[in-house]
């Protein structure tokens, strides 16, 4: 089983992966969406 340390330590990871994922999720949506009006025009 996993030691206190290591469970803070994975919640700080987890947290900071969920929060680069609100993040970059939308701006790749963004992109997406530029390039397929793009090739569609």
């Amino acid at each position: 089983m996993a030691s206190g340390n290591d469970m803070k330590a994975a919640k700080e990871t987890y947290g900071s992966f969920i929060a680069l994922l609100k993040w970059s999720v939308p701006v790749i949506a963004i992109g997406v969406l530029i390039i397929v009006l793009l090739i569609a025009s």
